[in-house]
């Protein structure tokens, strides 16, 4: 279970945990992330299959532009979902939600981790919720909500903020009763940021809030991914992209990686590692 997770400040003594998405959700922006029932079920068991060491469901799309949904909506898209999961795996469970109505019903199916784009803000009971069931609490950096934050996104002074910003609401958690090891960060890569700012929050990741906490990077197949390569590319065709992006994260101290192509996204941590270790070996 997630609460097995033992995270080292260092990113080149550990290999970060893959993070594998299924969007229970009919707009979410990389179509083949969507699963409604018995289809999100299916991919997230061949996530499972290719490596995931965690399945994030998320029921409420929030790409740049979306619109939120009801606390109901978004149960009856999830638990089928979980249902059909916990028949065939005990892998651990992340939840992409800001209500603690949904993270409560998740959390009857065996959910152990609440990913709140939000970081605890929008629903005042969802941390205590979070602290009375030693849930791990993931805080998102975003500026404003979908549907606004890129009219006036972050740029170069873009680390401070998001930096503060993270300190703060890991104040508030920890006030709630959420035990450190409980916390992990995410800068909220193309939440309300330019191309400069996400890159900044790329390469400086495993500096927020000083290295304490374990950092989740969520750059899969984003346009700041296709930016990178000058041609803008659509969604299907930024896997080089993103992997490359992950890869400098993870030298940065990224720790979990949120990805929708476990596979590929396995096996480059694991030559990672291996030129890590050749590297290691040589200077020894």
């Amino acid at each position: 279970m997630a609460e097995d997770f033992c995270f080292r400040a260092s990113a080149s003594s550990y290999t970060p945990k893959i993070m594998g998405i299924v969007n229970a959700t009919p707009d979410s922006f990389w179509q083949e992330s969507r699963g409604l029932g018995h289809q999100g079920a299916e991919l997230a068991l061949q996530l499972v299959e290719e490596g995931a060491d965690i399945l994030d469901l998320g029921a409420e799309s929030s790409r740049p532009g979306s619109q939120y949904v009801e606390a109901e909506e978004e149960i009856r898209r999830l638990i089928p979902v979980i249902e059909e999961i916990r028949r065939h795996s005990s892998v651990p469970l992340s939840i992409d939600t800001r209500k603690k109505a949904v993270m409560e019903a998740a959390w009857q199916q065996g959910a152990s981790i609440v990913n709140d784009i939000s970081a605890l803000e929008d629903d005042p009971e969802l941390g205590a919720f979070a602290a009375d069931k030693g849930l791990t609490v993931i805080l998102m950096h975003k500026q404003g909500i979908p549907s606004t934050m890129q009219h006036n996104p972050l740029g170069s002074t873009a680390f401070a903020q998001v930096d503060a910003y993270l300190q703060q609401r890991v104040r508030v958690a920890l006030s709630l009763g959420i035990e450190s090891d409980k916390i992990w960060l995410d800068p909220g890569i193309c939440f309300g940021k330019n191309f400069q700012a996400n890159r900044i929050l790329v390469t400086e990741c495993g500096k927020l809030c000083g290295g304490k906490y374990p950092v989740v990077m969520g750059v899969s197949r984003k346009s700041f991914v296709a930016q990178m390569t000058g041609r803008n590319p659509p969604p299907e065709d930024r896997l080089a992209g993103t992997l490359a992006t992950n890869m400098v994260a993870v030298m940065a101290g990224a720790s979990i990686l949120r990805v929708h192509d476990v596979a590929a996204t396995r096996d480059m941590l694991l030559v990672l590692e291996n030129l890590k270790s050749e590297r290691i070996g040589s200077i020894s």
